[in-house]
């Protein structure tokens, strides 16, 4: 079976260009190139620094990291947020000549970045990530969409990486948080049928009972009652960054970043607990952190980490 490992593009994401093919492209572009044995993909969040949601989305397509410093500022800042939050701890460095090594090292220190590898060049990363082998989850599956549309002849097709477990032609699983059965009629991995695929493979998976409209990025594939579904309060211990001066007002509207859900919510805080309450239904696992964000600010745009209860 293809083994498969993924990597998430932060900084000058331009490099991934030279790394494999460009693929499916949103505000998230994701490059693949296959080997013989390997399926490689890089997710680059194409509208940060613009927009902070793709990059939290982005991380939390992949089990490794590589970060290409053109510049030490505030958005760099919020890329290692992010990366440290996911609790990415393997990973690649790259940096032009213009950054002070010694300084973008203390930035990293006490971070999950602290032990990424410094490289000198592409061609040095291209060998290095050779190295890399696939991070596999056991448990029941669990597969977040991060895009669905609806091919003609075929029908609803949806990607993600299969985050958890396994899965086969014709399973019956449920999407989440809808509770609406969905059907996967076939599998494709790097745009080869397959019969089945494990995780941390990267699928497309053509799938009967639900129309593309029906879906929504960070929506989740698994077998029934694998997740739980908040659609009232729900508690996250909280750690605010050191790098986000406000404070958190009761009445305001936050976004929450869940895997690869972004969602609208309220918040309360009371000393380190947070009680979370979303706009909309939304999937998540005690133990599960989730990110904090407030789009609009003008200094870092991450509030903080919490941890579901």
């Amino acid at each position: 079976m293809l083994k498969s490992v993924n990597f998430v593009v932060l900084g000058d994401h331009s490099i991934a260009a030279q790394l494999g093919k460009k693929g499916t492209s949103t505000d998230v572009t994701i490059y693949d190139r296959k080997t013989a044995d390997v399926v490689y993909t890089w997710t680059a969040p194409i509208t940060f620094p613009d927009k902070v949601q793709p990059l939290l989305q982005a991380v939390n397509i992949a089990e490794y990291a590589i970060l290409n410093v053109a510049k030490l500022d505030k958005f760099l800042g919020e890329q290692i947020l992010a990366l440290d939050y996911a609790g990415i701890k393997d990973g690649f460095i790259l940096y032009s000549y213009e950054v002070d090594k010694e300084k973008l090292k203390a930035l990293l220190k006490g971070t999950a970045l602290a032990n990424y590898q410094f490289l000198d060049s592409v061609d040095q990363l291209k060998q290095e990530m050779t190295k890399m082998e696939p991070r596999a989850l056991e448990g029941p599956v669990m597969i977040p969409v991060d895009h669905a549309f609806d091919v003609k002849g075929v029908g609803t097709v949806v990607l993600g990486v299969v985050r958890q477990g396994s899965i086969k032609a014709y399973d019956e699983l449920t999407l989440q948080p809808s509770g609406k059965s969905i059907m996967i009629k076939s599998i494709q991995m790097h745009d080869d049928p397959a019969d089945s695929a494990s995780s941390p493979a990267r699928v497309g998976l053509a799938v009967k009972g639900l129309s593309a409209g029906d879906i929504s990025r960070g929506d989740v594939i698994c077998a029934p009652g694998t997740v739980k579904v908040a659609s009232g309060a729900i508690t996250a211990k909280f750690q605010k960054s050191p790098f986000f001066k406000g404070e958190l007002a009761d009445n305001q509207m936050y976004m929450l970043s869940v895997g690869m859900q972004i969602r609208p919510v309220k918040v309360k805080a009371s000393g380190d607990t947070l009680e979370i309450t979303p706009e909309k239904p939304m999937v998540y696992l005690p133990g599960q952190a989730c990110v904090l964000l407030k789009p609009d600010s003008q200094g870092s745009r991450i509030i903080g980490k919490g941890v579901f209860q």
